[in-house]
């Protein structure tokens, strides 16, 4: 299990420089929604000697929720938003994919020692590939200008989290984790309703051009 465990975290991986690397939004919300798919693979892949009708449900609520209703809701966000690319980044497309690049490589180096306590059966992928996704939603955050980029960021980082949590809990790892999804779950909805207020009062939400508003 190890083996398909670490080749869905790569999977992982190859979703997060694509959502560093692309300024499509729609395409940004289908990979996000692919994440969610793969979490829910990962949470049943590391665990497999504890596999349960209770974990399989809680996994596939949270793959329900992840891949199908909160990319739901963004593309709902962006069709009310007229909005389909991310233009002119704070940080470059190609730039960005090059420094994802390295920080994949140094959330290998910097995991050695976690790995080296992590529980028996987590892949040697898994713990990099968590705070790799974590810190790619981080720097989408940070260097994109829309609001809806912003949020994927949010998402993606949250996703983060979720790995590290499935590699490292020790118990009930999903009812901590169906907390965290509760606060994504609400997060993404306000988010998707400033959203909306910001695009009905200023006809764009580009975040950037919100520090420049005077009286």
């Amino acid at each position: 299990m190890d083996v398909l465990s670490d080749m869905l975290v790569m999977l992982l991986v190859l979703t997060n420089l694509r959502l560093l690397s692309s300024s499509r939004i729609g395409a940004c919300i289908h990979t996000v929604a692919i994440q969610g798919v793969l979490l829910g693979a990962i949470a049943l892949a590391v665990s497999p000697a504890t596999l349960s009708i209770k974990l399989v449900a809680l996994t596939l609520a949270t793959v329900a929720v992840k891949a199908v209703l909160l990319p739901w809701l963004l593309r709902r966000a962006v069709r009310g938003a007229g909005v389909s690319r991310e233009v002119e980044p704070i940080v470059g497309f190609t730039a960005s994919t090059i420094v994802g690049a390295l920080l994949l490589g140094l959330c290998f180096l910097i995991s050695r020692p976690l790995q080296a306590s992590a529980p028996a059966g987590i892949g040697k992928t898994l713990i990099p590939g968590a705070m790799f996704t974590t810190l790619s939603g981080l720097f989408l955050i940070v260097s994109r200008r829309k609001a809806l980029t912003q949020v994927l960021g949010y998402l993606t980082m949250e996703n983060g989290v979720y790995v590290f949590g499935a590699s490292l809990a020790v118990r009930e790892p999903l009812l901590v984790e169906l907390g965290i999804l509760l606060d994504v779950f609400v997060g993404v909805f306000v988010m998707g309703i400033v959203i909306y207020q910001i695009n009905r009062e200023f006809d764009h939400i580009d975040t950037d051009r919100l520090s420049v508003l005077k009286d």
